[in-house]
Formats: C-alpha cells, sequence, structure tokens
C-alpha cells in the first residue's frame, strides 16, 4: 500500500472511531456556564451537561417521597456528577472554592402584615444588618404587590409596598443586593398546604398578565429583575416557557419536585437558567452550616444555590444566621457574576471563532 492510501486509510478509521457529533446549543452552554472546556463532539458528553426531562406524575410523586425522606441526596444526584466531569475535563484545576449563591425569601415576607405590628420590616432590616455586617452578598425575592391573608384562596385584597418598604429596598440596593421577582401577590390558588401555588392553573394570558403586573411595579422602583422565585416554590411544567420569556433564570426548590421533578443546577433550560435549590441547603442556617462547611472543604469549584428565610431566621434572634454568614461570606458570589456568567454562556460565539 502506497504512503498516501495508508495516510487515508488510517484517516477514514479514525473517523470511523471518532465521529464527530453536532453538538446542540444546551449542552455547549451548560458546558460554558459551569465553567467547563467547550465540548468538539468527539469526547463522551458528561450526562451533567443536558437538562433532563419532567418525570411522568408518577415518577414526580415518587422523587418528591424520596426528597421529603432524605433519600433523593442532591449531592450524590448532581454535585459528585458534576465534580467528576470538572475532574475528567479540567484536571488539576478542577477543584476551587464553592461558589455560593445565596437567595433570600422574601421581602415583605408575605405573613409579615399579621406576624408583627411593623409588617416585618424590623426582622428583614435586622436580618440585612446581619448579612452586610458579615460582607455577604445575595439576592432577595421581592414581592411587588403583597396579598392580604395570602394563604386563604378566597380572600381578596393587595397592597402597595410602604414608604418604609421602599426605602429599605433601596438601601438593600446600594448595598449591592440584586433583587429577583416573587410572583406578584403571594397568594395562593389551593388551600392545601401540598398543592399552595399562585401560578399553577393560570391560562397562558392570566400568568403573562399577573408576571408583568408585578414587573410593572417593581420597574416603577427602577427594578428589572432578571431573576425568578415562584411562591411557594411552585408552577406548573407548561408554565416554564412563559417564565423563561421573561426571566434569564428560573429558581425552585423542594416543592417543586412535585411539578418538575428533581433537576440538578443551574441548568440551561429551554431559554432560561434553571436553578433549583434543596435541603440541606435550602433550610434554616443552623441547618446549612455544617453542609456549607464540609462543601468548603470538599472545594468542588462549582455554583452551589443555597436559600434562607427572612422568617426562620427570626427564631434565634438572628443568631445562627451570623454564624453562617460569617463562615460562608468569603465564598459566596455576588448575583451580578452569576449574570454575567449566563449571559457569557448564552452568547453565540464559539470558542476559537467557530
Amino acid at each position: 500500500m502506497s504512503t498516501q492510501h495508508a495516510s487515508i486509510s488510517a484517516s477514514n478509521s479514525a473517523s470511523r472511531s471518532s465521529p464527530v457529533r453536532v453538538l446542540s446549543d444546551e449542552v455547549v452552554r451548560n458546558a460554558r456556564l459551569l465553567g467547563l472546556p467547550e465540548p468538539d463532539g468527539r469526547e463522551r458528553l458528561p450526562g451533567v451537561l443536558s437538562s433532563r426531562r419532567v418525570p411522568s406524575r408518577l415518577l414526580r410523586n415518587i422523587e418528591r417521597v424520596r426528597v421529603k425522606l432524605g433519600l433523593h441526596d442532591w449531592a450524590k444526584a448532581w454535585l459528585e456528577p458534576v465534580m467528576r466531569a470538572r475532574s475528567a475535563m479540567l484536571g488539576a484545576d478542577a477543584t476551587g472554592p464553592p461558589r455560593f449563591l445565596v437567595r433570600v425569601d422574601e421581602f415583605p415576607y408575605s405573613t409579615a402584615y399579621y406576624d408583627e405590628p411593623a409588617g416585618g420590616l424590623q426582622a428583614s432590616r435586622a436580618f440585612h444588618g446581619v448579612m452586610h455586617s458579615a460582607g455577604m452578598t445575595y439576592l432577595m425575592a421581592l414581592l411587588p404587590e403583597p396579598a392580604l391573608d395570602p394563604l386563604n384562596p378566597d380572600a381578596a385584597g393587595t397592597r402597595q409596598l410602604r414608604p418604609e418598604e421602599v426605602e429599605l429596598i433601596g438601601e438593600l440596593h446600594q448595598a449591592g443586593v440584586e433583587f429577583a421577582q416573587h410572583g406578584t401577590t403571594h397568594r395562593t390558588r389551593h388551600a392545601s398546604p401540598r398543592r399552595r401555588s399562585e401560578l399553577a392553573g393560570l391560562t397562558p394570558s392570566q400568568l403573562s398578565e399577573l408576571l408583568d403586573r408585578g414587573r410593572a411595579t417593581l420597574g416603577e422602583l427602577g427594578i428589572k429583575p432578571r431573576v425568578f422565585v415562584p411562591p411557594f416554590n411552585r408552577f406548573a411544567p407548561s408554565q416554564y416557557g412563559t417564565l423563561a420569556e421573561r426571566f434569564d433564570v428560573v429558581c425552585g426548590g423542594p416543592e417543586s419536585v412535585a411539578l418538575m421533578g428533581f433537576h440538578g443546577g443551574p441548568l440551561w433550560r429551554g431559554d432560561a437558567v434553571y436553578l433549583p435549590c434543596y435541603a440541606p441547603l435550602y433550610g434554616p442556617a443552623s441547618t446549612i452550616l455544617p453542609e456549607a462547611r464540609r462543601l468548603i472543604e470538599l472545594a468542588p469549584g462549582s455554583w452551589i444555590p443555597i436559600v434562607l428565610h427572612t422568617g426562620w431566621e427570626s427564631r434565634d434572634s438572628f443568631r445562627s444566621l451570623a454564624r453562617l454568614a460569617g463562615t460562608i461570606a468569603p465564598f459566596a458570589c455576588s448575583w451580578r457574576s452569576f449574570l454575567d456568567a449566563v449571559d457569557r454562556s448564552k452568547a453565540p460565539e464559539r470558542a476559537g471563532g467557530a
């Protein structure tokens, strides 16, 4: 065989053994978002680069029960596969400090009007004082038009944000806090605690009208939120597209599993990044702290969501919050930096000018 024919034969053999696949836009975006090298279509792709379909109702119910019982572990299901992918693709550069993304639900917190004469303002100021003193950066989920009696689907009436609440929002902004839209009224459409949702059951036009009303209210304060935090962490899978049309990031929590299934994240899903958070990182600061310390030692080098609630932390006068904030502040990333990473991940240009 001539040298030329041998070369062609070897080339053809290599092509057959390593076919180049056309990668989906989602895979490329997720590689960028997770800080991984862009795959070229030849290597075996880590499963974490593709979003999972919404499972059947039966499987969602099984996952919901497993999450509730602590049998469906977020670290094993998501973080460990991400770390394996980082190790395979980045080698010695795979490890690094966790990049904590701290989300706070919510201001004004939905039942505060009844819990405190001052409408929860004092608790929210105290919460922020602890976070600010520790040098913590975080995302605050804002409630544009708080409902009166929000846990009663048959009740009526909402209220405007009070001047002192607007003043605190301004102080948060000056301190570098980013804002998310937390629904519009936070009134549940269902009485059962297992089905509470402000959004599920709305028609597409009703959902659009509700979301846009809340966005307009926040817009009057000069706030254009890019992140959405669903009240009660519940929305229907069919509503995700409407949310993704308006927001770059859609958040979730333990309650999301019953409707969306159990998913890792952050991960591009359609036209938005889906970012759910589960126990033990979704809970009181006293529960989060041991896991946060473990993750700092683990050095996963990846985005790690944490969700806190003002009402929960007020129960011990914010002492547990102070301990948590002091521990994780050096590893907390601003949501502005995360949104910048989201923007970079969806840029149309491929690495190397392709």
